[in-house]
């Protein structure tokens, strides 16, 4: 009975870790730009018994019985795939239309260190800094060029044209150009290895294969919408679905567990009778 209870537990455990999944994608249905996780399941250690006494009966299985020791949450796996874009009309919300491509922003840690982040989220907006305009994310986070640096604009500076290769013009009131910049974008071939950082924002380990930064002629493989935002990529429907098959999964569990103690406790009585 103690190997039931066990099983059912340690399953449980698992099956708890895909509701939170689960339940981080449908908190953030309406995050701009956000990527949903699918969690995938790893069966524990098994042990193989074999050299059972008396058996004869005929099966199509391989010998012996294989005692399981429940599951666990192997992964939760990003799913990059594009999301609906919606139009907006304002000048400084910018959408992907093509998948696995990626904003760089400027991302600070406890140390105030400064590393690359990644997002897909392009509501950006500007604010005064150091006497001028500088390009941040919706959480303020600066928005980098091609060449990594903080993309700023003069004072007075009023719109803002963006090209679909990434190419934003600044202008002033006049109408005349006061700025022009490559916005930062990343291809990143290897999505499963974004870190979240938190705010919609990731980092990459240094993984040789891992993204290409789309500078030079690879800009012209850049495909950007200005006055538009992607959605997040959630379906809500299959999200509810999921959540419904794992709280019968874990209830299902549960019950095993519950099955086994009352199983222990007869024994138990049988014992002291």
């Amino acid at each position: 009975m103690l190997r039931s209870m066990l099983t059912a537990a340690n399953t449980m455990n698992a099956l708890q870790e895909r509701l939170d999944t689960i339940s981080h994608n449908i908190a953030n249905s309406n995050t701009v730009g956000f990527k949903r996780r699918e969690a995938s399941f790893a069966e524990l250690l098994a042990q193989q018994v074999d050299r059972l006494p008396a058996d004869e009966a005929p099966r199509e299985t391989p010998a012996g019985v294989r005692y399981g020791n429940g599951a666990r949450l192997a992964s939760t796996m990003l799913v990059s795939a594009q999301g609906t874009l919606v139009e907006t009309g304002r000048a400084l919300d910018f959408a992907f239309t093509a998948a696995n491509q990626w904003f760089r922003v400027q991302v600070a840690n406890a140390n105030g260190d400064t590393t690359i982040g990644y997002t897909r989220a392009g509501n950006f907006s500007v604010t005064p800094m150091d006497g001028r305009l500088a390009l941040v994310t919706s959480d303020g986070r600066p928005v980098l060029d091609e060449a990594n640096r903080p993309i700023e604009f003069p004072t007075g500076t009023t719109g803002f044209q963006l090209s679909p290769t990434g190419t934003l013009t600044a202008t002033d009131a006049s109408g005349a150009v006061v700025a022009r910049v490559n916005l930062g974008v990343t291809a990143i071939d290897r999505p499963q290895l974004l870190e979240a950082q938190g705010d919609n924002v990731f980092t990459l380990p240094d993984v040789p294969g891992a993204a290409r930064e789309l500078n030079g002629a690879l800009r012209n493989d850049i495909a950007m919408k200005q006055g538009a935002l992607e959605q997040s990529n959630v379906d809500l429907g299959e999200e509810l679905t999921g959540m419904i098959a794992t709280n019968r999964a874990y209830q299902l569990n549960a019950r095993a567990v519950s099955i086994s103690e009352q199983m222990l406790g007869i024994i138990n009585n049988l014992r002291s009778s």
